[in-house]
């Protein structure tokens, strides 16, 4: 794995400006800002390369890397990541498997899930377009106080996809 900072001996530039602690800042030769970092047991790292000068800064590096990894690690542990549970209607779903469904729906919601709502129309079904479009309204105005509706039912090939998504407020 390649270095994503420049260190020590590796640092090109002549001069470099030097900051740190226990150091006055200014710039320095960058053969005497390595000597400077060296006496305090620690290391030279080149921290702005696009600076003029570059900025360096002596600090120990292995502890420096370690705690970037730490940041990376929380930054990403932040990052929500979105579920998107489908759920799949024939264009002549009977009122019972409607209910079922409806059921999950809710659950997958509570737990703050995207839901993908769609009619599959298979061979000569894709006729009954309408039917398709009215399950779906339907769906979506008897899970209203769940979820909002994202994207209203649209035709795509041989489905027709509404996307909801959890009202804030209402997980479990």
């Amino acid at each position: 794995m390649e270095e994503p900072y420049k260190v020590n001996e590796k640092i090109l530039a002549e001069k470099v400006r030097v900051v740190g602690d226990n150091v006055e800042v200014d710039v320095y030769p960058t053969i005497q800002a390595i000597k400077m970092a060296k006496e305090q047991n620690l290391d030279l790292v080149e921290i702005s390369p696009k600076a003029d000068p570059p900025v360096c800064k002596i600090i120990d590096y292995s502890k420096f890397k370690y705690e970037q990894k730490k940041k990376q690690k929380e930054i990403k542990a932040k990052a929500q990541k979105t579920v998107i549970k489908e759920i799949r209607f024939g264009p002549n779903t009977e009122e019972h498997d409607f209910n079922f469904k409806l059921k999950h729906a809710v659950n997958f919601l509570e737990d703050g899930s995207k839901v993908k709502a769609y009619v599959h129309f298979v061979g000569r079904t894709i006729v009954f377009k309408e039917r398709g479009e009215i399950l779906l309204l339907k769906f979506a105005q008897a899970l209203e106080e769940h979820a909002k509706v994202e994207q209203l039912p649209k035709l795509e090939g041989k489905r027709m996809i509404m996307y909801l998504s959890p009202k804030p407020g209402k997980k479990k």
